[in-house]
């Protein structure tokens, strides 16, 4: 990866552009449904005009799931700025070192077993901290960190629990293979409560901001930041636990979502540059803006059919990263 150079550009408009998105997208969803967009749905609810029932879907139902969807969206965003300062690679994303494999496959592995909500939210947890420990002690502590080997350890990682799923897919009874897919590929359906989402996704933006100016030294190069004293491999240690954290308390909430934490951040940092300052809150919102637009989407397009938010992100993601991809390659490689 070339060396980043530290470029302000444009990051108080870019925020107040994406200020006035979050409110259009959340609006958005609390007026769109089975029945189609309402534009006067959402004056109606809010004031009191609309049936008791009518109004319970739009602020009880709608605007939670979006809020949630927000919070989600937004974590999944700054894991990826953080994967990608890491291992230095605009194309690493949260996913790339297998901590959404692991608590993909301990999650289903409780559904099958017939746990509760709450147990399969802890077995995703606790696969995905053994995902990352796992990368941990063959890829990073031995080596110092050579992001080479962590990308391939977990890419090779992340295969083989994607091998494991496959195999819990083919062994499921019928009963609760629908819902193990929909878990797998995302699913907003059960959020309604975006208080706890919402509460790390500040912590999330706020501690980012706390190591914003180490991970400007990092994105430099690691020679730079042992030339200005800083404990590189103990802030190594802290970035990848922070985004793996982040990770795994956001397939907790949704399941497994891509191309967020891919996608989001290598879009922001062309208007912000990549001064963390301003690349991590702008990503938070981004990617909150486009999984509420993307969950939105979901449960309307097929209407009162649901699609996996994950298959919407994936069909957002995959055509503008190529644009993207396209757009930053040098001349001479294309």
């Amino acid at each position: 990866m070339q060396e980043l150079v530290l470029t302000p550009k444009r990051p108080l408009g870019l925020m107040g552009f994406l200020f006035v998105a979050a409110l259009l997208s959340l609006a958005f969803a609390m007026v769109a449904g089975s029945d189609g967009v309402r534009p006067g749905l959402l004056a109606e609810a809010l004031s009191g005009g609309l049936a008791a029932d009518d109004a319970r879907v739009v602020l009880e139902l709608r605007l939670p799931r979006a809020l949630s969807a927000f919070a989600v969206g937004g974590l999944l965003a700054v894991a990826g700025v953080l994967m990608q300062v890491l291992l230095r690679n605009p194309l690493a994303d949260p996913y790339v070192l297998g901590t959404s494999g692991g608590a993909a496959f301990a999650a289903l592995a409780a559904i099958l077993a017939g746990f509760s909500a709450a147990s399969v939210d802890a077995a995703a947890f606790v696969g995905a901290a053994a995902a990352t420990l796992i990368v941990f002690g063959i890829g990073g502590l031995r080596t110092g960190f050579a992001p080479t080997l962590l990308l391939l350890t977990g890419v090779v990682l992340a295969s083989g629990f994607g091998a494991g799923v496959s195999l819990l897919l083919a062994v499921s009874p019928d009963a609760t293979l629908r819902g193990m897919l929909f878990w797998l590929m995302g699913d907003f359906s059960l959020a309604l409560s975006p208080t706890a989402p919402l509460a790390a996704l500040a912590a999330a933006v706020v501690v980012g901001l706390l190591m914003a100016r180490a991970l400007d030294v990092l994105a430099q190069s690691p020679e730079r930041a042992l030339l200005l004293g800083l404990p590189l491999t103990r802030m190594r240690i802290s970035v990848l636990l922070f985004a793996s954290l982040l990770t795994a308390y956001a397939v907790t909430q949704a399941g497994s979502i891509g191309f967020v934490g891919l996608v989001v951040p290598h879009l922001v940092r062309g208007v912000t540059g990549v001064r963390h300052a301003a690349l991590l809150p702008a990503s938070a919102v981004a990617g909150g803006c486009l999984l509420v637009i993307a969950d939105t989407l979901s449960r309307t397009v097929l209407a009162p059919r649901q699609l996996p938010v994950g298959t919407l992100t994936a069909l957002i993601g995959v055509p503008l990263f190529l644009y993207l991809l396209r757009q930053t390659l040098p001349a001479r490689e294309r």
